[in-house]
């Protein structure tokens, strides 16, 4: 059974930063695309970073790029997402998804955590 777990998330002041874990379990990370995605109330779901399996790509949304990084460890399982300069506009629940690196859908997703980026 696949399980992502996402961590880290909390409150936080405008500039601040905070960082996010995912912890996978059932599957060899190493050979899966993986993923940020976020979800304000009432918005629709938006990608914000992707990691290919190898470690060796990454892609990021306009409105996160240079302030968020993602990146993984294999070894561990673990795809993290560092998030600074954090804006009130990033307050959303952030979730962790994978794909098989052939596919183009992501297809398990964690729980989510939520960050709120105060004022």
């Amino acid at each position: 059974q696949v399980q992502l777990v996402e961590s880290g998330g909390g409150l936080v002041q405008a500039g601040g930063s905070l960082r996010l874990s995912c912890a996978a379990s059932g599957l060899t990370l190493s050979r899966y695309d993986m993923a940020w995605f976020r979800q304000a109330p009432g918005k629709e779901r938006e990608f914000v970073g992707g990691i290919r399996w190898s470690g060796r790509s990454t892609d990021y949304a306009d409105s996160v790029k240079g302030r968020f990084t993602i990146a993984r460890d294999n070894a561990k399982n673990t795809v993290s997402l560092q998030m600074n300069s954090l804006k009130p506009e990033d307050t959303a629940v952030y979730l962790c998804a994978a794909r098989w690196l052939t596919k183009n859908v992501y297809e398990y997703w964690g729980q989510g955590t939520q960050i709120t980026v105060s004022s």
